[in-house]
Parts: C-alpha cells; structure tokens; sequence
C-alpha cells in the first residue's frame, strides 16, 4: 500500500515534556514537577459567567473571530495594560488556546523557503508550526550568561535576506527570562531596519515579578509589525477552558481569521463568556496567584542555590531552569535518574532545544507544600551525585 502519511509530518519530531508525563501517570508516590499548569482553580467568578451563559442557552456558535464583547475586553484589557489601541472589529480574534492563534499566524505569513528566527530554549510549538508552512525555522541559541535574554547582535548573526518572522517569545518558558525594554528596543531597530515582523507570544505577560511586562508593540513603530499573541489559560487559571487571542494589523488579521474559519469555526462560546468576566473582572485574582507565584519562585532559587546548583534568578512566567552541568549527566540522564531514584519528575533542558543540554525546566505551579516535599528528594539525590563524584 502507498504511505498513507505526510513525510512532513514523519519528519517532525514529538514534544519532548510528555515522555516523563507518561511515566508519571504510572508510578505512585510520583511528584511532577513538569506541568506547566497553573495548581489554582478557575476564580469562582469566571466559572460562574460560564455555568450561567450555559443555563441561558448560550450554545450556539460566536462569530469566526469571537464574541464581539470579548473582542472588545480584549482591547480595553491591552489599552489599560500596555497603552496599546486595537480595532477590535479588524485586528484582534479570539483563539482556541494561545497555541492555535501562533499556528495560524504562521499559516498567514510564510510561504516556502521563508525563514522564521526562533529564540532557544523555547516554547515547544514554534519549530514544527513552522515547519509545517515548509518554511525554515532558524533557531537562536540563548546564553546563561545574558540570563536567557535575546540580543540584537544575536538577531543579526542569524539574519539573511530570507528572514520574514522573529518569535519573541518572553516571559519565556521554559527559562523564566524576561525582556526590558531597553533590550527590546535594540530588537526593535533591527526589525525595522531590516523589514522584518514579530510574533510575540505573551501568554506569560501577567506573570512577571520585576516591574510590568512590555510589549515589544508598544515601541514606536512596532505595533505594524507585531502579531501579539496571548490568553487565559496561565494568568487566569483558565487551562481547560483552551481560550486565547491574537492582536495584529488588519491585514495579517484578515488572513488569520480565514484559516480559523476553515480549520476551527469558532473558540468555544462558553469559554468565551466566562473570559468578559475574566477580563473585566479578574484583575485582583491574577494578582492574588502572581504572589503566590513570586514567594515559590523565591523558595525554589533559595533551594536550589543551597544544594550548590547554579540557577539564575528568572523574572518571568513559573519556571526555574537549574544548571545540572557540574554532575557530568546529560538532561536527559539526570532527569530519567531523578525519576526512578526519588520519584520526581522534571523535564530535561533538550525538550526546549538543544542549547537546553545542561539544564531542567522545574514548574512552580504547584503548592508549596508539594514543592517542599519534592526539593527534599531533589536535595537527596544532588547529595548522591556529590558523593558518587567524590568517590571516583
């Protein structure tokens, strides 16, 4: 028979987080530390819009690019944040989850042969999306020691006259680095200077805990440029609800929405109602779990420091990304050990890129309770390796 697969398809690797995932959801006693999901339920509030908009019948479809309530919370919630303006009828759709809106984003812009500049470690989704356009993704390795950070001379090392796309993908998971505004600046003199657009994917852009987080779209001359990327899922707690939203030039928009028409329809209604009353309402729960957040941050650096673990200090999102370098082992070896010695699951640096090789992405969204029981055995098996060097 003829093969019925796609070789694209065949070719693109799959996510390197689910195999520790799988395992997991197997052993018992098992802590995950890999799950990049907020441990807080949906604010009562929010679950409440969305019971009551089923109750009212509700169910029908929404117009392709969202409720127009949404669409409109949408732009009063990134005026009242970043001071950006959108025409909530031309520049901004409502999405299934972040994720779809960074799909067909991709989808929109890029033909064959066009190259897309891909930050590392990063975000799971960006490589194969791109690849799935038969476009080149180029990647970007990070460095520790810019904590992560993305430079313009790292920019212009990359670029060719084939670069059609940058992805900023800050606060960045899986590291936790963030983008000032002075190194967004330096980016953005690139982009314009060499024509280039920006995906932005700032799904993690309420969690930040070293002043407010800036929007490369807000600098002058960006916002034309910009695909700004977000959602409900991390600042509100809102995962399963699978709701996001994507601000960009009508003319990007105009094609974004046409694929989400053909693929998608529309996001789910009930989701949508429950995100007015997030967006209208919300702001006090995310700065309730941003606090949360910040303290496990601050307990994770602390431990990890005190077991001698090289770990910069992130300002973003709700991850840690320890250096395992000193032990000799690959990621992928120290995790797998980890897990079969201590019952603690994490996820190897490599999931995210190769220049991920050395280091674990380690989620803190979880109690700190939880987090006080893992670190405990983390502590032990980190002694374990100290000794085993100490022997050889």
């Amino acid at each position: 028979m003829r093969d019925p697969l796609s070789q694209t398809i065949k070719d693109i690797k799959p996510s390197g987080i689910r195999k520790f995932f799988d395992i997991v959801s197997e052993m018992k006693d098992a802590i995950s530390l890999g799950v990049g999901e907020p441990d807080f339920d949906t604010p009562w509030h929010i679950r409440e819009e969305g019971i009551y908009s089923l109750e009212k019948g509700r169910t029908f479809y929404t117009s392709n690019a969202g409720l127009k309530e949404l669409k409109v919370e949408v732009c009063n919630y990134l005026k009242r944040k970043q001071g950006l303006e959108y025409d909530y009828n031309k520049e901004v759709m409502i999405t299934v989850g972040g994720s779809e809106a960074i799909d067909i984003a991709f989808r929109a812009m890029l033909d064959p042969g066009d190259e897309v500049l891909i930050p590392e470690p990063c975000y799971v989704s960006y490589v194969p999306c791109v690849e799935l356009t038969h476009a080149v993704p180029v990647t970007i390795p990070l460095k520790e020691e810019n904590q992560f950070r993305l430079t313009k001379e790292e920019v212009l090392e990359k670029l060719t006259d084939k670069t059609k796309i940058l992805v900023l993908p800050f606060p960045n998971n899986p590291t936790g680095a963030i983008m000032e505004r002075e190194d967004l600046e330096a980016i953005a003199e690139v982009c314009i200077e060499h024509d280039i657009y920006v995906l932005s994917d700032e799904i993690y852009a309420e969690l930040t805990y070293k002043g407010d987080h800036v929007s490369i779209a807000q600098l002058p001359g960006m916002k034309e440029r910009t695909i700004l990327i977000n959602g409900f899922s991390k600042a509100f707690a809102m995962t399963g609800w699978r709701l996001g939203f994507a601000a960009a030039p009508a003319v990007i928009m105009e094609q974004m929405i046409k694929i989400h028409q053909f693929a998608i329809m529309c996001a789910p209604t009930t989701s949508q109602y429950a995100a007015v009353e997030a967006l209208k309402h919300g702001d006090k729960d995310v700065q309730t779990m941003r606090e949360s957040y910040n303290q496990r941050r601050r307990y994770l650096i602390h431990e990890f420091r005190d077991m001698g673990l090289d770990c910069f200090e992130p300002y973003g999102a709700f991850y840690v990304f320890p250096s395992i370098k000193k032990f000799g082992l690959t990621s992928e070896e120290f995790a797998t050990r980890l897990l079969q010695e201590e019952k603690v699951a994490v996820v190897p640096g490599t999931a995210f890129g190769d220049c991920g090789e050395g280091f674990l992405r380690i989620s803190y969204a979880y109690s700190l309770d939880n987090l006080k029981i893992a670190l405990g055995r983390v502590r032990n098996f980190v002694t374990r390796l100290q000794e085993e060097q100490e022997t050889k």
